[in-house]
Parts: C-alpha cells; sequence; structure tokens
C-alpha cells in the first residue's frame, strides 16, 4: 500500500473514531447524565449568573465542556477545548479575591481533599462572593478521571460551613427518580458484564435510553419528608462574608 493510501486510511480511521466519541458524548450528555438539565438547577445557575455584573468575573471549577457564560473561567484537571485554564481544585492558580462568583457542578466527588478544594474556592472568591455548588447523592461510580465521594445534605452543608462559607440555600438538583434510574441502569450494565465485559457499555446505552422515563418522576419525589432518601444529588448556594464569618 502507497503513502498516500496508508495516510488516507489513517485520516478516515481518525474521523471514523472522532465521530464515534461525539456521539458517544453527545448521548451521555442528553440521555444518561442530564443532571444540569434539570428545572431546579437552570433556574439555581439563572439567578447566580444574573447577580454577576457586566465587569465582573467568575470561576467554573470541574467545568468539563460546558460553556456556562462568557463571564466565567472554565478551568478542569483535563483539557478540552472549552477550557480556559488547566489546574486542580485543590490548588487554584489565582490569586486571593479574584471572582465574585465560583459555580462548581458535579466535580467535588472528583476531587481527592473536598475540604481543601473549598477553601481554595474561599480565598479566592471575592468578600461578598457567590457560591453554586451542586454535588451528587444517588449515582454508581463513575471515574473522571477519579471518584472519591458521595454527598448527602447535611454532609455538603457541613463541609461548606466549614470553609467559612454562609449556607443560603440547599435543595435537591435531581430527585428520586434520576436516583433510582442512575442505579437500576447500571446494575442492568453490570449483570450483563458478568457474560462478557464487551456487554457493559453496549447494555448501559440501551438501558439508559429505555429507562429514561423514570426521571420524569423527578418532580413526584421532590416534595415530602422522605424526599432525600434517594435524591439524586444536591445544589447549594452559599455566600463569603469574611467580615461575619471568619476561618478558626
Amino acid at each position: 500500500m502507497s503513502c498516500p493510501s496508508i495516510f488516507g486510511f489513517k485520516l478516515l480511521c481518525g474521523v471514523y473514531l472522532m465521530g464515534i466519541t461525539n456521539w458517544r458524548r453527545n448521548f451521555v450528555s442528553k440521555i444518561y447524565a442530564t443532571h444540569n438539565d434539570s428545572l431546579s438547577v437552570k433556574k439555581a445557575i439563572k439567578y447566580c449568573l444574573a447577580a454577576l455584573n457586566k465587569n465582573e468575573i467568575g470561576l467554573n471549577v470541574g467545568s468539563g465542556s460546558s460553556n456556562l457564560n462568557p463571564s466565567l473561567i472554565n478551568l478542569d484537571i483535563v483539557f478540552n477545548p472549552a477550557i480556559h485554564c488547566c489546574g486542580r481544585a485543590e490548588a487554584l492558580p489565582f490569586a486571593n479575591n479574584s471572582f465574585s462568583l465560583i459555580i462548581s457542578q458535579e466535580a467535588l466527588e472528583h476531587v481527592q481533599h473536598p475540604i481543601m478544594a473549598l477553601d481554595e474556592m474561599f480565598r479566592v472568591l471575592k468578600n461578598n462572593g457567590t457560591l453554586y455548588l451542586q454535588v451528587p447523592f444517588i449515582i454508581g461510580y463513575h471515574p473522571g478521571p477519579t471518584d472519591f465521594w458521595r454527598f448527602m445534605k447535611e454532609g455538603i452543608r457541613e463541609i461548606v460551613e466549614q470553609s467559612g462559607f454562609i449556607c443560603k440555600e440547599i435543595a435537591i438538583s435531581t430527585g428520586g427518580g434520576t436516583g433510582f434510574y442512575r442505579i437500576i441502569v447500571e446494575f442492568i450494565a453490570v449483570l450483563f458484564s458478568q457474560v462478557s465485559e464487551k456487554l457493559y457499555l453496549p447494555c448501559k446505552g440501551i438501558a439508559a435510553l429505555l429507562l429514561f422515563p423514570f426521571k420524569w418522576l423527578d418532580p413526584l419525589l421532590l416534595k415530602g419528608k422522605q424526599s432525600d432518601r434517594i435524591a439524586g444529588g444536591y445544589y447549594i448556594i452559599a455566600k463569603k462574608h469574611e467580615n461575619l464569618h471568619q476561618k478558626t
């Protein structure tokens, strides 16, 4: 085979693999991992972004491929075209009091030292600045590239306040329908993977698609005293008030 033919073949393979990767990413974001699209999350994010003045900037910690707002600097440990800065949440490469808003969605569970990361967010946030933190509760193991923690309602409030923040609001981000959906999809995929490891991803994809209607039950499971038992996750909105709450 001539050199041009080999080059053309490799190019076609590269384009094919890129297409498969993009298709898989879109499938995951539109079907399985829709936590950032919940109405409560969208409303809370909109509220936080609306408070950001024209000349102020914010930081999105663990932004992945998202691009929420032009006023946000996107930071992640893994580079992609949407990232402005690569770095670790436990050692943010910014000066004290740099940002008026910090957003972090579904990232803290991947951080080895979450309290250290929150201390860093407190440090780089301006006084009277806002923290929007979104974390999972009921979800299977999902390394990205690592996966360390799950957070209950009391737990996320505790570590946020330990880092010096004043909690203003804490609410369910995705309800019990999503929590159940995540576990049953993983159960089916893991079950079939016992036959062959190659069956894990296709079975997970099929189960994710067929069982998607369970997520529609979220609004029914957001109310009542038992709604926290299998919630998919939580968000918390907190403020930095150094003059009112000094860290010890």
